[in-house]
């Protein structure tokens, strides 16, 4: 047995407790951090060849794991700009470098400049188009854009689609007529109201015609009618109409105005016929007259939405998550987040609810996953394995010096 090998592996045992104190350390500096993953030190034996007159003491090494995918403890708070994800998935974020990066620390909030960011990382998703919801694109980052939250003044959105329910009575003689009506908006936020007009033509069948009141002339020639439709019911006066939908026409230039009002796609299949009074649910309608935007809401399925001062809601992003087959294999970086690695697997996208992404809770934290007692107990363990280590050094150490003074 070598002397010399003997202080080696002494050696080798005491660098390896001193990179798990060094864990240890780092897990306890950061138990208070959102999001968080713990670290470990996994022990490795590193076996020497031998001979059959001498034994060649080996050694230990070790390596570094974190514990990303172990999820922890959800803390609530009152700011709603505070993420946390409830199952698998990371939040996408940007940073100062331009390059997108995964993290589980949800602590975001607006900058200066209405970006939602989280320690100079700005979280990114995808735009609603004209209340469209945004398609992901699965295997890469490509679409993502900074979630912006900054609005100044007042705000107007015009309508582009909506419903009209109600009942039509099925004892209505044929031609008789029932007129509601519905508000909606044009490009500028002004009001204008829509005429919906039911007009018996036989037996379980009726027509509606869509008229803008403002410039609606009975004619001759007719004017300000935007749309039609027939509507056909079974024996038990359920619509069978399909698709049960009414597309107007567009209107620009609007007298006094010029603001436009688009075509509006308007949903009638909440209309029954059944023999009562002729009634109508009030309808809806997308859009808002000029309004101050008045806060933000994020709900489980990442959409943001702003909201205003009427108390409308409008779509503005969905968050998107992303994820890896093996998340632990994800390279740690400074500020709490992670980049792809050579073994964590190919970083997949989507949507929060779908697939095995988790839902996202607004004003949440992610606590770190670091359990103090077990850290000061590896503390402790490691302290007197560092000690042991050290006596295997002094005893080789020892031992070489009586064999130095075998001769003086």
């Amino acid at each position: 047995m070598s002397l010399y090998g003997t202080m080696r592996t002494g050696v080798s045992g005491m660098n390896a407790q001193s990179n798990r104190l060094s864990t240890v350390a780092e897990n306890i500096a950061n138990a208070n951090t959102t999001g968080y993953k713990r670290a470990s030190t996994e022990f490795s034996s590193m076996i020497l060849p031998s001979s059959n007159g001498a034994y060649n003491s080996g050694g230990v090494q070790t390596q570094v794991r974190y514990s990303i995918s172990e999820q922890g403890a959800t803390t609530y708070t009152t700011s709603g700009s505070d993420l946390a994800i409830d199952g698998g998935g990371f939040f996408i974020v940007q940073g100062t470098n331009g390059q997108e990066y995964l993290t589980r620390a949800g602590a975001f909030e607006p900058d200066r400049e209405g970006n939602l960011v989280n320690g100079g990382f700005t979280l990114m998703g995808y735009e609603y188009q004209a209340g469209v919801d945004p398609t992901v694109v699965v295997n890469g980052f490509d679409g993502l854009t900074k979630v912006n939250l900054s609005s100044e003044g007042l705000v107007a959105k015009g309508s582009t689609k909506g419903e009209m329910g109600g009942n039509l009575p099925s004892g209505a003689a044929v031609g008789a007529t029932h007129p509601t009506s519905l508000v909606v908006f044009d490009s500028q936020g002004n009001s204008r109201l829509l005429d919906f007009v039911y007009t018996k033509t036989a037996a379980n069948s009726w027509s509606v015609e869509i008229r803008d009141r403002a410039t609606y002339t009975a004619g001759p020639p007719v004017t300000g009618v935007l749309g039609t439709a027939a509507l056909t019911f079974n024996a038990s006066g359920a619509l069978t109409t399909s698709p049960a939908t009414v597309t107007t026409s567009a209107m620009t230039g609007l007298p006094g105005t010029g603001a436009n009002l688009a075509a509006l796609t308007i949903d009638l299949s909440k209309t029954t016929q059944l023999g009562s009074d002729f009634s109508s649910d009030g309808g809806d309608i997308d859009g808002n007259a000029p309004s101050k935007v008045a806060g933000f809401q994020i709900d489980a399925d990442g959409i943001v939405y702003v909201k205003y001062e009427s108390g409308e809601l409008d779509p503005r992003y969905r968050i998107a998550l992303a994820n890896v087959q093996s998340p632990d294999k994800l390279l740690p970086e400074s500020g709490n987040v992670y980049s792809q690695g050579v073994d964590s697997g190919v970083i997949i996208t989507g949507f929060a609810g779908s697939g095995n992404f988790g839902n996202i809770l607004s004003g949440a934290l992610e606590s770190s996953n670091v359990d103090i007692a077990e850290e000061l107990t590896a503390m402790i363990e490691s302290q007197r394995n560092y000690t042991a280590n050290s006596k295997v050094f002094q005893t080789g150490s020892e031992l070489l010096d009586v064999l130095v003074n075998l001769k003086r």
